[in-house]
């Protein structure tokens, strides 16, 4: 039967978003979560909250959630470009990457932050590493993150975002197709490393408050090979998420429905399992 990686992004953004998280990892409702470790509320007793879930029975997979957007701060001294002391906005660090604008020093420096904060909050090299807002797929930026990986964490995976859904479906997703593009280069410097990624991927939707999640899934879960990814952000919404992010109430609607009986019928009725980590 073959197994996918359910990875709730952004654990560590809002005590609101971890206990989501959390709860559903308890539940068997997901099997991986990304860490935001530069977000304000990437407590170590978060961390050590999440981590505990693993003692007795090995439930999730723990990977870093490389950050360079606003509006979150660098970890390291001397990253450029910045804006009032932040990461620029995804759409500027987009035109930043295309246009190979960035310092490649202060990436590979940032970079090495952020490994160095997960280290210090789990004890360990994450299992998995990929981006929030999917910046680690970018030009500059992915040969950065897969040359912080080979050097430091060489057997772990990264996150490929190219789908296998019919061309007319993706086109119909213009982030999706944008990811497809930008997934294509980063498979193949990751192949030429030695590195490994994930088949396939599934997730991506705009986040319309009115999106109706249960048939988005039924769709993310077609002709998935084993060892896919799929994306989603379960969470409690709370001041600081609404504050740092805004994808705030379709993480509950999420929730609701990982929560809920209709995604393990799902599953079982496609024949995948989120199987151990």
């Amino acid at each position: 039967m073959p197994r996918i990686w359910l990875c709730a992004d952004d654990y560590g953004i809002s005590p609101g978003v971890n206990t989501g998280i959390r709860d559903l990892a308890v539940r068997g409702r997901l099997n991986a979560t990304s860490v935001l470790v530069v977000a304000p509320s990437c407590y170590r007793s978060e961390a050590m909250l999440l981590d505990a879930l693993n003692r007795v029975t090995q439930r999730v997979a723990i990977g870093l959630h490389v950050a360079l957007t606003a509006p979150f701060r660098p970890l390291s001294a001397g990253f450029a470009p910045l804006r009032k002391g932040v990461f620029l906005p995804l759409s500027a660090s987009v035109q930043c990457a295309l246009l190979h604008r960035f310092d490649a020093e202060g990436l590979t420096r940032e970079l090495n932050h952020q490994l160095d904060a997960f280290s210090r909050l789990f004890g360990r090299l994450p299992d998995f590493i990929d981006g929030h807002q999917h910046v680690h797929l970018l030009p500059q930026i992915r040969d950065a993150v897969l040359r912080a990986t080979k050097e430091r964490a060489p057997n772990v995976w990264l996150r490929q975002c190219g789908r296998i859904e019919p061309l007319r479906r993706r086109l119909a997703d213009p982030k999706g197709f944008f990811l497809d593009l930008l997934s294509r280069g980063f498979r193949r410097r990751a192949v030429a490393l030695g590195l490994r990624t994930n088949p396939a991927f599934a997730g991506t939707y705009d986040f319309a408050e009115d999106a109706d999640f249960s048939a988005l899934f039924a769709r993310f879960l077609e002709r998935l090979p084993d060892d896919s990814v799929v994306m989603c952000h379960p969470g409690f919404v709370d001041a600081e998420l609404q504050r740092l992010d805004p994808v705030t109430r379709v993480r509950e609607r999420e929730h609701e429905f990982l929560a809920g009986d209709a995604f393990p019928a799902m599953l079982a009725s496609r024949a995948l399992t989120l199987g151990v980590p």
